[in-house]
């Protein structure tokens, strides 16, 4: 526009009616004036630059929220969306667990799990290898199997209500440890969220003097595992990234699984290899997820909120399996998401720190 100013032809060769034949020179004030016009014309309105500034999009706002959130309450963010995705995965398990055994299951959905891990890596194989403690890297990948096949073995073989509401010892176990191995402070009010947590959880399980059956035991086996799990993720969180995690557990746990997968293989149909593969899908985001929350965030302050799994299991088994569960499963249910919410309140407030290695 800045030369059509300068030449009142050219302004009006480009607003007539193109005609080529020699005028008489514009005066100044038409010039100005056809100028002042075109560039009102293409210059947006007042208002809608005031818009446009004031009304950043919906993504620039996540995006500013995100970067200025406290670590822990972006590691809840993580925590919650892995609960969502593992209860699909869940679902699954219990819903092909019956004839698949059990191993083979993992195995396969740990080929996936490797498979995606490698088609969305910027490296290839040799940096997501490369660690700086490849024997912690073992003992948590042993400790992931081990945790697994109890665990797992409890949701196929009890109500999934059940297996979830005793998962939930793993907590005080984490509170535990992240206090003793990894020198994390824990103030009254987190440790008050958790108890009551608990507390909330042995309504649901109406202990009483009749004991556990087996699978019960495995399904606390499997959170004393699981605790163990994310004492070991908290320790590698300063020196490794979440695929050098995933990647070394997929290579520990297809090499432990291959001979009595081969030696208990069953053929599955199109419907279970169906979901197989979804439990495999979900279930590496949800490792993915859990893992990278368990970097950015405390162990201490994130552990109580594992406690939402209740809901969603009672959800899936509800729908999915026709286990209703009891007046008293929807009790404790209330006073674990009061312990959920106070958490996720308590953590927005905590204090930034240096954040994980991504």
């Amino acid at each position: 526009m800045s030369e059509e100013r300068q030449t009142g032809r050219e302004d009006r060769l480009a607003q007539g009616d193109g005609s080529v034949e020699i005028e008489a020179p514009a005066s100044i004030a038409d010039t100005v004036a056809a100028g002042a016009a075109a560039a009102t014309a293409d210059a947006p309105a007042p208002d809608a630059i005031v818009a446009v500034e004031a009304r950043p999009s919906g993504r620039a706002r996540l995006t500013r929220w995100w970067s200025t959130a406290s670590p822990n309450l972006r590691g809840s963010a993580y925590m919650m969306a892995a609960l969502l995705v593992y209860a699909v995965m869940v679902g699954a398990i219990k819903h092909v667990g019956g004839v698949i055994p059990l191993v083979q299951i993992l195995l396969i959905r740990q080929i996936v799990m490797s498979l995606v891990l490698l088609g969305v890596s910027r490296g290839g194989l040799r940096p997501m290898l490369r660690t700086r403690r490849p024997g912690l890297q073992i003992v948590r990948s042993i400790l992931t199997l081990t945790a697994m096949l109890c665990g797992f073995t409890a949701v196929i073989q009890i109500p999934l209500a059940q297996a979830t509401a005793i998962g939930f010892s793993q907590v005080l176990f984490v509170t535990i440890a992240a206090v003793i191995v990894l020198k994390e402070v824990v103030d009254a009010r987190r440790w008050i969220a958790t108890v009551i947590g608990f507390v909330g959880v042995l309504v649901m399980l109406k202990p009483s003097g009749d004991g556990l059956d087996a699978f019960a035991l495995l399904a606390v086996a499997g959170a004393l595992l699981n605790a163990g799990i994310t004492v070991s993720v908290r320790m590698l969180a300063a020196t490794e990234r979440t695929d050098t995690i995933l990647i070394w557990q997929g290579m520990v746990m297809i090499a432990a699984l291959a001979i009595p997968s081969w030696l208990w293989w069953v053929p599955p149909d199109a419907t279970q290899w169906f979901w197989l593969i979804v439990l495999s899908l979900f279930g590496t985001a949800g490792q993915w997820l859990i893992t990278r929350a368990y970097q950015v965030g405390e162990a201490a302050a994130l552990a109580p909120l594992d406690f939402s799994r209740l809901l969603l299991a009672s959800f899936t088994g509800f729908v999915f399996f026709a286990e209703i569960p009891e007046l008293s499963t929807w009790i404790g249910a209330g006073i674990v998401v009061g312990a959920t919410l106070y958490t996720i309140r308590k953590n927005a407030r905590t204090l930034p720190r240096e954040p994980a290695t991504p």
